[in-house]
C-alpha cells in the first residue's frame, strides 16, 4: 500500500481496503476493428479471486490525476481495474477527435476485457467527464454486459451545453482545448495543475477577436476540433450527428445507472436532461447532486464513495444497502442532503415574481415600466462565480462588485417572513427592446443576507437574434432564459435578487452586436437594453 493510499483513504473516509497488494500491467494493447490498437493499464488485487472489473476509459492518460487518485484505491477494495486509453492519446494510435470514437472504441475495448483470463464477467464503470460521456456513448449498444454505471458530472451530448442559450462557452473550452494540447505534448502532471490552478496563457487569450486565432494563441498551435466548434454552432449541423451525440438512445441504457453531479457543475443541464430521457423509457437511474463545481476533490471523494455502495449492491444482487429513495440532493442554504424518489421532486409548486418599479421584486404583477442599461463588448460584463470548470473562480460568490457596474440591473424582494425553498428548474421571461437586434441576455437569481451580501444562486444566458426571438410591433423581444435547476433555501432575513445583464465574460463568448459569425467577428458595437417589467422569474417552490 503506497503512502497516496492511506492519504486517500484517511481524507476520503473510505471502507477499509480488502487487500494490500496490488499486481500493475502497464501498456497492454487494445486492438479495434479499424487497426488502431489503444493502450491500458491493469490493477489486480492479488489474492482476491474472481474480482469484478472496473472499466475506466480516459482521455487523460493512464497516470492523470483520475487514473491515480482510483486505480488503486479501487483494486485494494477488491477490484480488477482496467484504465485505457481513448484513440490518439496517451500513446494510442490514430487521432482524437473529440467524441467522434467513443462509441466503437468503448465496445472494442470491452471485448477485450472479456476476453481475459482474470475476467469473471462483471463489468462496472466509473469516471468523470469525459470518462462519464464514454460510458453513455458505450452503453446502450452493451445492454447486459454492463452489471452498473457510474457517469459523473457529464452527459451523453454535449453539443447543446457547448452552446447555451445559443452562445459560446469560451472559458471552459478553450481551458479545456489547452489542457488536452498539454496532454498531447506527453505532460499529464503540467496538465493537471493548469486544471486545478487555471492557465493563464488560455485565460489572457479569451479577450482576443477573433475567436479563430485564440486556440493559436492560448495553446501554442491551431486545433482542429476548436476550430470546428466554431463553424457548427448552428443546431442540427451534422458535426454533431449520432457518432458524438447519444441521448437519443440514452433510454436503451439497461445497465443499473447512477448520475452523480453538482449544481455549480457546468455539465449539470445535459446531465440532468439525460436522467430525465431514462426516466421517459421507464429507466430507474439514480441522482446524487451536491454543492459543487465540475472539478472538486469533495465531490469525487463523495463520488468514490457511493459509488462503492453502488457497485456491491450489483455485483452481489444485494440491494439493501442502497439508500431508500433514489434521488439524494444537497439543498444549500439550509445546508443539508435530502432524499426523494424522482427529480424533480413531487410537490413543487411554479411561484413567479416579476420586476417592480425602483428596481422592486414581488409575486405581483407591476405597473408598466423598464429600466435601462447599455452593454459594451469592448468592455464586456464579468464573469463572477457560477457554473465553471475553474474551481477558484467558480460557485457561490460575493456578487457586490459585479451589481455595482452600470451594465447590470438588480432587482430585490422585501425581506422574507418565512422560508422559501426553490426546489427543481429555474426560468426567466424576459421582455426588452434591443438597439442592435444582436444581444444577449444573462439572468442571474441572488441571496441576499441581513447584512446586504449578495450570492448568486443560479443563473442562464439566452442570445438573440432577430431569427431566433423576432420582435412584435412594438419592437419588443420576448426571451425565455432557462437558469440551471437549484435546490436552495432563502431563510428568514434573506432577500431575493435578481439580476439582468448583457453577457458573462469570459464564461460566455460576448456577443459582439454585429450578427457577425463566431469566430471572425472583430466589429464591437454596443447594445442598448430596455428591460419592461412585466420581466418576470419563475420559481419551483416547495410546500412549508
Amino acid at each position: 500500500m503506497s503512502l497516496q493510499s492511506r492519504i486517500v483513504e484517511r481524507i476520503w473516509h473510505l471502507p477499509p481496503a480488502v487487500t494490500r497488494s496490488v499486481a500493475v500491467a502497464r501498456g497492454l494493447r487494445i486492438p479495434t476493428p479499424d487497426g488502431v490498437e489503444l493502450l491500458a493499464d491493469v490493477y489486480r488485487p492479488r489474492r482476491v479471486p474472481g474480482a469484478p472489473t472496473i472499466l475506466i476509459r480516459t482521455p487523460y492518460g493512464r497516470r492523470g490525476l483520475v487514473s491515480r487518485l482510483t486505480c488503486r484505491t479501487f483494486a485494494e477494495r477488491g477490484y480488477n481495474v482496467v484504465v485505457a486509453t481513448c484513440r490518439g492519446t496517451d500513446g494510442a494510435g490514430g487521432v482524437f477527435d473529440p467524441f467522434l470514437d467513443d462509441r466503437k472504441d468503448g465496445l472494442a475495448t470491452l471485448d477485450w476485457v472479456e476476453e481475459q483470463a482474470w475476467h469473471n464477467g462483471k463489468v462496472l464503470m466509473f469516471g468523470p467527464s469525459y470518462l462519464g460521456y464514454v460510458q453513455l456513448a458505450l452503453a446502450p449498444d452493451a445492454g447486459d454486459r454492463i452489471t452498473a454505471l457510474v457517469p459523473m458530472i457529464t452527459t451523453s451530448g454535449f453539443r447543446d451545453n457547448w452552446y447555451y442559450g445559443g452562445a459560446f462557452e469560451l472559458a471552459g473550452l478553450l481551458a479545456w482545448t489547452a489542457r488536452m494540447v498539454t496532454l498531447e505534448r506527453s505532460n499529464p502532471l503540467k496538465a493537471d495543475v493548469l486544471e486545478l490552478l487555471g492557465d493563464r496563457r488560455a485565460r489572457n487569450a479569451m479577450t482576443h477577436l477573433p475567436l479563430a486565432e485564440v486556440d493559436t494563441l492560448g495553446t501554442g498551435r491551431q486545433v482542429d476540433w476548436f476550430q470546428r466548434w466554431l463553424v457548427t454552432e448552428r443546431p442540427g449541423d451534422p458535426y454533431w450527428g449520432p457518432e458524438r451525440e447519444h441521448r437519443d438512445r440514452i433510454g436503451q441504457i439497461t445497465a443499473p445507472t447512477l448520475l452523480f453531479g453538482g449544481w455549480h457543475d457546468v455539465l449539470l443541464l445535459g446531465q440532468l436532461e439525460d436522467y430525465a430521457a431514462m426516466r421517459a423509457a421507464g429507466r430507474n437511474p439514480y441522482l446524487t447532486i451536491g454543492p459543487w463545481l465540475h472539478v472538486s476533490f469533495e465531490m469525487f471523494a463523495a463520488a468514490v464513495r457511493e459509488s462503492l455502495v453502488w457497485f456491491r449492491a450489483h455485483v452481489t444482487g444485494d440491494h439493501t444497502v442502497l439508500r431508500e429513495q433514489p434521488v439524494r440532493i444537497y439543498v444549500q442554504g439550509a445546508e443539508q442532503w435530502r432524499e426523494y424518489p424522482e427529480w424533480p421532486p413531487p410537490g413543487t409548486t411554479g411561484q413567479t415574481w416579476y420586476l417592480q418599479p425602483d428596481r422592486g421584486l414581488a409575486p405581483t404583477p407591476p405597473r408598466d415600466g423598464a429600466d435601462r442599461f447599455r452593454y459594451d463588448p469592448a468592455n464586456p460584463t464579468p464573469t463572477v462565480g457560477g457554473p465553471l470548470l475553474d474551481p477558484k473562480t467558480g460557485g457561490r460568490k460575493d456578487n457586490a462588485e459585479l451589481e455595482a457596474g452600470p451594465d447590470v440591473l438588480s432587482y430585490t424582494s422585501a425581506t422574507l417572513d418565512e422560508p422559501l425553498e426553490v426546489i427543481g428548474p429555474v426560468s426567466a421571461n424576459i421582455q426588452l427592446r434591443t438597439s442592435t437586434g444582436h444581444a444577449d441576455v444573462f439572468v442571474r437569481l441572488c441571496d441576499v443576507d441581513p447584512s446586504g451580501r449578495s450570492v448568486n444562486v443560479c443563473d442562464g444566458l439566452q442570445r438573440i437574434t432577430p431569427e431566433t426571438f423576432p420582435a412584435d410591433a412594438d419592437a419588443t423581444h420576448t426571451v425565455p432564459v432557462r437558469l440551471w435547476p437549484t435546490a436552495y433555501r432563502f431563510d428568514p432575513g434573506h432577500r431575493l435578487r435578481l439580476q439582468i445583464s448583457g453577457g458573462s465574460f469570459p464564461r460566455f463568448a460576448r456577443n459582439t452586436g454585429t450578427g457577425e459569425s463566431l469566430g471572425q467577428a472583430t466589429t464591437l458595437t454596443p447594445t442598448d437594453h430596455e428591460i419592461w417589467h412585466a420581466s418576470s422569474i419563475t420559481l419551483p417552490v416547495q410546500p412549508a
